[in-house]
């Protein structure tokens, strides 16, 4: 399973960094899929409202009153239609796209196996809001559809085997539609918006809007293709009579032919399957994680920027407990904290210059990793620099290797996510032996850990606490973030080489 992820991993780097030439990165389409959906569900339900106040909710009336919105009113309820249609594939598209990628980043494991196996339900939901769409039609694809559903039904023990002779003898009733659009309209999309918000329910400051340029393309792209190819029906339903030519929505009845080859046992099979396999991911293997933050009230001053900071809500304050002068302290949850570290960073007093000459203890940390042990880290590589051009390079677990970096005139520290990187810690470098610092991590806008990136950039640029020290020289600190792919790898060498010339011709 790791071979695949790790070849998965590549291929959707390698497609990123393809996307990153022709957009800019904070509008990459595969950084925003999950928002990308819910902007497609938007588009699915304004359209929808709209395309149902036209629609009749009988035997008789359906098939006429949609014909009516794609010929008549081609012009506003056929365009509905079509990026009705459009929009719900669209949002199939993107979850198929984020579920790959979150596999293959390895984004499923460990603590985060809540959100995928909330998503494995809701894929389940989206399909089945689509198969109800297509029943309302009442075309020759509703009847195919709705008697390979029938025969699904059936074929379960507990139930009767009497629901597919409804569709052969044309036995639906105007109560049917009815049904069909309170399902539709009402009871599936109630029970979407539940699944969605438990979906995202352990992340936190999620932003459900994609960028706005974004969003305005992949809207004009839709509109476009609803009036170059707008979605019409087939035939009216025929009793008796098995439609002879279907053009399948392979998005939403996928299963179907499996049931027309196989037969409804198998295709259950499959399904079921299929569905159980992507419940087991998060376990094959599971992710050892490590232990979580621990909090030492002692040197904590309450100020909460470890609870805004973290991006998995697994930190919250409450009213202190110890009796001191601040009105809150911090508490973590060990079951949403994936030890990224970004709450060390965070913290006020992550700073090395403090506590010289004892073990330096901060208010928030790493019990694996300690700021300390990272002091220690860099006070011991930083007196093995020698020569002209002396460079310390902080790195992230998740990008590039950087201890392939590694030669007599530059340091490497390797971190669990570059957000754990006190920024007085470049001061206290500088201080100390090098004469530049080079922070990377995660390609930009895909960082492992959320907001890793954001945060070290807005620290360093004084728009986060804690800042960068005003005395710092900004001219000796350099951002610059790559994945662990070749190209990338070579790109971050050669900026690493031109920052040291930079500091020292003679390097």
């Amino acid at each position: 399973m790791e071979a695949v992820r790790r070849i998965g991993n590549n291929i959707i780097l390698s497609i990123e960094l393809l996307l990153n030439n022709g957009f800019p990165s904070r509008l990459n389409p595969f950084y925003h899929l999950g928002s990308l959906t819910f902007f497609f569900f938007w588009i699915v339900l304004v359209s929808g409202i709209y395309v149902f106040i036209f629609f009749e909710t009988s035997v008789a009336g359906a098939y006429p009153s949609v014909e009516y919105m794609t010929h008549d009113q081609w012009w506003l309820a056929g365009i509905m239609r079509s990026l009705h249609r459009y929009a719900s594939d669209a949002a199939v598209i993107s979850i198929f796209l984020h579920m790959l990628r979150e596999f293959f980043r390895d984004h499923h494991r460990g603590v985060r196996w809540f959100s995928w196996i909330t998503g494995v339900p809701t894929l389940w939901l989206v399909v089945i809001l689509g198969i109800t769409g297509y029943w309302l039609v009442w075309d020759q694809l509703a009847q195919y559809v709705a008697l390979a559903t029938a025969e699904m039904v059936d074929w379960i023990p507990m139930i009767p085997s009497v629901m597919v002779f409804n569709f052969l003898d044309n036995q639906i009733t105007d109560r049917f539609f009815t049904l069909m659009a309170f399902l539709h309209l009402l009871g599936l999309p109630v029970a979407l918006v539940f699944l969605l918000w438990t979906h995202v329910s352990r992340i936190s400051q999620i932003d459900f809007n994609p960028p706005r340029p974004l969003a305005t393309g992949a809207f004009l792209t839709l509109l476009v293709l609803s009036l170059v190819k707008p979605a019409v029906s087939h035939a009216p339903v025929q009793a008796g009579h098995s439609p002879m030519v279907l053009n399948l929505d392979w998005f939403y009845l996928n299963i179907y032919p499996l049931v027309d080859v196989m037969g409804p046992g198998w295709a259950w099979g499959i399904s079921t399957g299929v569905t159980a396999l992507l419940l087991m991911l998060p376990w094959m293997p599971a992710k050892k994680e490590q232990p979580a933050a621990e909090v030492n009230l002692e040197h904590c001053n309450g100020c909460g920027q470890c609870a805004k900071d973290c991006p998995y809500g697994s930190i919250s304050m409450r009213r202190r407990t110890d009796g001191k002068k601040s009105e809150f302290e911090p508490t973590v949850n060990p079951t949403l904290c994936t030890a990224c570290g970004i709450c060390s960073g965070s913290c006020v007093s992550s700073n090395p210059f403090r506590m010289a000459n004892a073990t330096l203890k901060t208010g928030i940390e790493m019990p694996w990793f300690t700021v300390d042990a990272l002091r220690q880290e860099v006070k011991s590589k930083l007196g093995a620099l020698s020569g002209a051009g002396r460079v310390m390079v902080f790195g992230c677990e998740h990008g590039m290797d950087v201890t392939t970096l590694q030669d007599p005139g530059v340091a490497v520290v390797s971190l669990p996510c570059s957000g754990m990187l006190p920024p007085s810690m470049l001061d206290y470098v500088l201080k100390n032996g090098a004469e530049g610092v080079l922070v990377t991590g995660c390609r930009d806008g895909d960082c492992y850990h959320r907001f890793g990136n954001t945060w070290t950039e807005q620290r360093l640029s004084g728009e986060r606490e804690p800042e960068l020290f005003k005395r710092v020289d900004r001219a000796r600190v350099v951002e610059f973030r790559v994945s662990d792919s070749s190209g990338e790898r070579q790109a971050l060498r050669q900026r690493l080489e031109a920052f040291r010339r930079s500091l020292s011709p003679s390097a």
